[in-house]
This record gives C-alpha cells, sequence and structure tokens, in this order.
C-alpha cells in the first residue's frame, strides 16, 4: 500500500497524536515559559542593551514559528491505515532490511514525513530509500541512489 495521493501528508494514526500532543505543549508551556521570560528580562531595565530580552523575543519568535509549522502539517495530515498483512513493505508497516554493501540490519518502518526519525529507524515514505522499499517482497533486492553512493537492501522480513 502506497501513501496517500498529493492532497495531504500521509501520516499515521500515532504520529497524528504526537504531532497533536506537540502543538499543545508549544501552544500552553512553551509560551508560558517565554513569556515568564520575557517578563523577567524587562524587569532588568533598558530593553535596547538587554540581552537577556533579545534572547528571549528571538525564542519566541522561533517558537511562533514551529506552531506555524506543527498548524499547518495539522491541516495537510492524512492519516493512512497501517498495512498489518500482505508480503510487501508498505506503509506503517515495520521491516527488517539488509545493507549488502555493509551487512548492518536496520528495523524501518516507512512513516509520514512529520514523524520520520531515522535514530528511532522511521523512515519518511517521501525518501529515495523508502520509495525504493515500497511495495517489495521479502528477498526483494532494490539499489537506490544516495548521497555516498549507490546501496543495495534486501528486504529480510516484514513485522
Amino acid at each position: 500500500m502506497s501513501p496517500p495521493e498529493p492532497q495531504g501528508e500521509p501520516i499515521t494514526a500515532e504520529g497524528l497524536e504526537a504531532l497533536k500532543r506537540e502543538l499543545h505543549d508549544l501552544e500552553s508551556r512553551g509560551r508560558r515559559e517565554i513569556a515568564q521570560r520575557i517578563l523577567v528580562a524587562r524587569g532588568h531595565g533598558d530593553l535596547k542593551e538587554n540581552a537577556e530580552y533579545h534572547a528571549a523575543k528571538e525564542d519566541q519568535a522561533h517558537l511562533e514559528t514551529r506552531i506555524k509549522r506543527l498548524q499547518s502539517r495539522l491541516r495537510a495530515a492524512v492519516v493512512t491505515d497501517v498495512a498489518t498483512g500482505g508480503d510487501t513493505f508498505a506503509f506503517g508497516r515495520k521491516a527488517e532490511v539488509l545493507d549488502e554493501g555493509t551487512g548492518a540490519v536496520n528495523m524501518w518502518t516507512i512513516v509520514g514525513a512529520a514523524e520520520a526519525d531515522m535514530t528511532q529507524g522511521r523512515l519518511s515514505a517521501e525518501s529515495p530509500v523508502a520509495q525504493a522499499l515500497l511495495d517489495q517482497r521479502v528477498g526483494d533486492v532494490v539499489e537506490v541512489p544516495t548521497p555516498r553512493g549507490s546501496r543495495r537492501l534486501r528486504i529480510q522480513r516484514l513485522l
């Protein structure tokens, strides 16, 4: 099962909930903390030469930018069913993949861009590696061009 058509950003139900939690945290706790920092910094006097105040205002701008990006992602999110059966590597499915060049075995899950995290083995469905692996069967070998050169990846098993 491939990600949905381009009218939305594919995301798992779990990823959608994590996105909502992060947005809520930033809109509540994050904004309160920044407001408190600005209030304390304003109490230090002249704002023109108050580095603490300027740093807090800059952090506030970064926070608001992050909130806007999360809101945009949330609006574009399309919850995609996670494949649990079948014999191909699909969106939301976990697979053990062997890099034939290095011998490294990776446990990867193909997810939406908003929830991708390589440290957790979560590949963005938009990445070249995920695109090459999508809809492949156990034992299939794909060759993927990467910045470090071509990689040969073999699906060992689907979970």
